[in-house]
């Protein structure tokens, strides 16, 4: 029995609620799947601001209730990405929609362009296991929306705020993989910047 109906409409988030697994999504529209060790590539250069970001995140920390997901957004999230523009100069899309099929719609929390890479971010609560199979509805969407985009990988991140894990989808072979390593903010927020910034780089 499929895990999901391909005759039925969906949104990114329906698989979330619907706690499809991950592996099935992916096999249901066609792409493998595995986890692994991605050891995704790190910007090696300087990070001239990465010292006062962490340092701002933890002094609001404790100030700040993080009980729902604007607030993480508010207070972990978006310090992060805002700072990604210091480093590399990109286009920040927040609530940003795409609709490839009855089965392949909604809205991405965070899409990332720089000249020749994109890169999304969905923000969770919580359950980042069900929130990776949202994760990879939405890089399988990316994939199938633009053909043109010569990006070999498409890498995808979710976060609570205070972690973060990623996904990679290799165009070519069709194929997920789920990171096994996970990043937390903010004591390893200078890897996590540094993994975000050669995404974007290429």
């Amino acid at each position: 029995m499929k895990p999901i109906d391909l005759t039925q409409s969906y949104t990114f988030s329906k698989f979330f609620d619907l706690k499809v697994k991950t592996k099935d999504l992916a096999i249901g529209f066609g792409y493998s799947f595995e986890r692994k060790k991605l050891k995704l590539s790190q910007y090696s250069g300087k990070l001239d601001r990465i010292g006062q970001t962490q340092e701002r995140i933890e002094e609001i920390l404790p100030y700040v209730s993080l009980s729902n997901e604007s607030a993480r957004r508010e207070a972990l999230i978006a310090p992060i990405i805002f700072d990604l523009v210091h480093y590399i100069k990109i286009e920040i899309n927040i609530e940003y929609s795409i609709k490839v099929n009855d089965q392949l719609q909604g809205t991405l929390d965070y899409f990332l362009e720089a000249p020749n890479q994109v890169l999304i971010i969905e923000a969770k609560k919580e359950n980042l296991d069900f929130g990776m199979t949202q994760l990879c509805a939405e890089l399988i969407a990316l994939d199938q929306w633009d053909q043109t985009n010569g990006q070999t990988y498409l890498i995808g991140g979710i976060t609570t705020g205070k972690i973060w894990e990623f996904a990679r989808l290799d165009r070519a072979r069709k194929h997920i993989e789920q990171g096994l390593e996970s990043y937390r903010v903010p004591e390893d927020i200078e890897p996590l910047m540094r993994i975000l910034i050669q995404a974007l780089a290429g």
